[in-house]
């Protein structure tokens, strides 16, 4: 049976007129809830929207919950930059993108349950919001909904996050591959999902036969910004003597990383002459101090894309069993991490050539 034969079929059997069914299909905004709901079921019925073209949204309004900071650039660049990523990739659509502020712990469920409520929400994205209560509610009430960096622990929502901890181990090991030995963690601990980073980053060394010590191995700020990583690795330096510098510093975030940097300029050490700096992000500040910065690429923008394909296949297949997309992250190598060869020989980052021009 070919499409028009199709189209024809559904709107006789959900009592709608062909133009009203051919909207409905096209993803257009201007039919009725009710008039949506009566097609779509129609058409999984006849098994049309298994072979609709994968780029066209079944939804018309979106609704985006996250921590309140994720709205403003300067408080989380990389929360904000996910729910453009979200807006982006809807812009093609007719699809009407809205935003709840909700705390990540300890969430408002009288405010999230009126807003799911509201007719005009047909679905939802939850980014960052850990509270398990509020994943509860919305698998209960059964609107199409999906977690970002954020993990349903009673699995009956799909969700889409980074793999922290591949991460964390792989960019470990790209270090220990580069020769390092001595290698300092620069992290944020302040969320799970930084806990995984680091039990990537046990993993690593236990891979290479070397003994970590978290309370030596890491150093442990309250949060990722440049100031706090500059004040926190100064002190870490002030206060190590006369011991031996680490050949490295592993850094949890850019900005993270341009407060080591600046920290280490100041007591008189080049990067990566004296000492090599690798960010786990890489995307806000591709180079620190005239210093292009190594870096794994954690998957941020894709996240968004990721999220909205998984909410069109809860619209095509609601029965379908939900689970866990773990991206990976992507080396991004540049000048701030040197190797070290063996022996006391180390290879250094040269700019000129062998031979003046």
């Amino acid at each position: 049976m070919d499409k028009k034969l199709k189209i024809a079929e559904i709107a006789a059997r959900s009592g709608l007129s062909i133009s009203t069914v051919s909207r409905v299909l096209a993803g257009k905004s201007n039919t009725s809830e009710s008039a949506r709901n009566r097609v779509l079921a129609c058409a999984r019925e006849l098994g049309v929207l298994e072979g609709m073209a994968a780029g066209r949204m079944l939804l018309n309004n979106l609704l985006v919950f996250a921590p309140q900071r994720a709205f403003d650039e300067r408080s989380d660049i990389f929360y904000y930059r996910v729910i453009q990523s979200i807006s982006k990739a809807l812009s093609p659509h007719e699809v009407r993108l809205r935003y709840c502020a909700l705390e990540e712990d300890d969430s408002d469920a009288n405010l999230f349950l009126a807003r799911m409520n509201e007719a005009e929400t047909q679905a939802a994205i939850l980014l960052g919001i850990d509270d398990p209560h509020i994943h509860d509610l919305a698998a209960d009430i059964g609107k199409p909904c999906v977690l970002i960096n954020c993990r349903d622990e009673r699995m009956r929502l799909p969700s889409v996050a980074p793999d922290h901890r591949l991460i964390g181990k792989f960019a470990a090991r790209y270090l220990f591959d580069m020769g390092h030995r001595s290698v300092v963690n620069v992290l944020c601990l302040r969320r799970y999902t930084m806990e995984l980073r680091l039990a990537g980053i046990e993993e690593a060394w236990e891979g290479s036969n070397l003994c970590f010590q978290a309370g030596k191995d890491v150093i442990a700020l309250p949060n990722f910004s440049a100031k706090e990583a500059e004040a926190g690795v100064g002190s870490w330096l002030d206060a190590r003597g006369g011991a031996p510098l680490p050949t490295a510093f592993l850094v949890g975030g850019d900005f993270m990383a341009a407060g080591t940097i600046s920290a280490l300029r100041q007591r008189g050490l080049r990067v990566p002459q004296d000492v090599s700096v690798m960010s786990i992000d890489g995307f806000n500040l591709a180079a620190i101090q005239d210093v292009p910065l190594t870096a794994v690429h954690v998957p941020r923008d894709a996240l968004g894309t990721e999220a909205l394909q998984m909410l069109q296949k809860r619209l095509l297949c609601p029965d379908a069993p939900p689970g866990t997309l773990l991206l990976h992250g992507t080396l991004a190598v540049r000048d701030s991490v040197r190797r070290i060869r063996p022996g006391s020989r180390r290879t250094t980052v040269q700019r000129e050539g062998l031979y003046d021009s």
